[in-house]
């Protein structure tokens, strides 16, 4: 018997109203992450972001409510296919101290009118972890870039 347990991921899927590329672009592009980032929040809070969009490259992004209250991913490109796949590992940071390794990989479907975004992220240390960035994170930035795509 195997005692390893395999790494916990989350799969989630979402239909988007545009092109793959311009989900693609809205995704990665950091003048349109720094608007659908706070588009659907009642006050502005801090976002700052750095892309560098080729393998090897990161995207560094620093957000939160106010300068006490600050999360920050550093993206690392694994692999990039425009408008198609993209691949990085995610090192991520909380307030409180805590620090995440994850890695993701999103496909973007023509499906219709519009994109399927499907998002898999795997290495979370625990359920709970990986049930609130599906709930929380995911769910929240699918509705953002939803709601920016839908002003565009």
């Amino acid at each position: 018997m195997n005692d390893a347990t395999p790494p916990l991921e989350l799969r989630i899927s979402r239909m988007l109203p545009a092109t793959p590329e311009d989900v693609f672009d809205a995704y990665t592009d950091a003048e349109k992450q720094k608007i659908w980032f706070s588009i659907l929040d009642e006050r502005p809070g801090i976002v700052e972001i750095q892309v560098d969009l080729r393998v090897g490259g990161t995207q560094v992004a620093v957000w939160g409510p106010d300068a006490d209250t600050l999360f920050r991913e550093t993206q690392t490109f694994l692999e990039i296919d425009r408008p198609r796949r993209l691949v990085t590992e995610s090192t991520g940071s909380s307030p409180d101290g805590m620090t995440m390794t994850t890695r993701i990989t999103i496909t973007f479907d023509a499906e219709g009118d519009g994109t399927r975004m499907t998002i898999v992220q795997t290495g979370f240390p625990v359920p709970e972890i990986r049930d609130f960035f599906v709930d929380e994170v995911w769910n929240g930035a699918l509705a953002r870039i939803t709601a920016y795509l839908e002003g565009q």
